[in-house]
């Protein structure tokens, strides 16, 4: 049998995110991704060293460069649209459940089982999830930072709303990146070096 799963999962490249927004440099899904895995493994290794856990990180950056592979089938759907009701949270829940069946059924059987694990939220990985979704606003985060400097005022509210969304969590190991590693996205190349 032929699978399709890895031809379109390379498709992640395709699908660009923020599209409400005006941007100065497109940001795709697969971009994305490998930027929220590597936070997400570093938000696991803060929570391991600074906070007494024991997650697998490199298990929270393999979940987090999966996150966001059913938008090569739904799209990226913006925020506001997502949020915007019960009933069209719901309906998109049940599209992206759709999306992951799909995806995983471009699989060879006996592969399944270890990735169905990785497109859909899982009670034993709760904990890892919970890290992942902070990556993932983290990662937002960056985005506006890097087009506000780039005076581009569209996303002067988005920051805003992005870090009260980002202190609602209430994930220590965010905050401690927060208060870490952001300020760094603020710097010149040479204020960086």
């Amino acid at each position: 049998m032929d699978s399709k799963f890895f031809a379109v999962i390379s498709r992640m490249k395709y699908i660009n995110r923020w599209a409400l927004m005006r941007n100065t440099i497109n940001e795709n899904i697969s971009e994305h991704s490998l930027e929220v895995a590597f936070i997400a493994h570093a938000l696991a290794l803060i929570r391991n060293k600074r906070f007494g856990g024991s997650v697998n990180a490199e298990r929270c950056a393999l979940l987090a460069m999966y996150h966001d592979t059913t938008e090569i089938i739904t799209g990226d759907l913006p925020t506001p649209i997502k949020y915007y009701s019960k009933e069209i949270k719901g309906a998109y829940d049940e599209v992206e459940t759709k999306a992951k069946d799909t995806l995983i059924s471009y699989l060879p059987d006996d592969l399944r089982e270890f990735y169905e694990p990785l497109l859909a939220h899982t009670e034993e990985e709760a904990e890892l999830w919970k890290l992942v979704k902070g990556a993932d606003k983290l990662s937002a985060l960056i985005k506006c930072i890097e087009e506000r400097k780039m005076g581009n005022s569209d996303f002067v509210s988005a920051e805003k709303a992005t870090v009260e969304a980002i202190h609602k969590l209430n994930i220590p190991e965010v905050e401690v990146f927060m208060e870490e590693f952001i300020p760094a996205y603020g710097l010149t190349l040479d204020e960086q070096a």
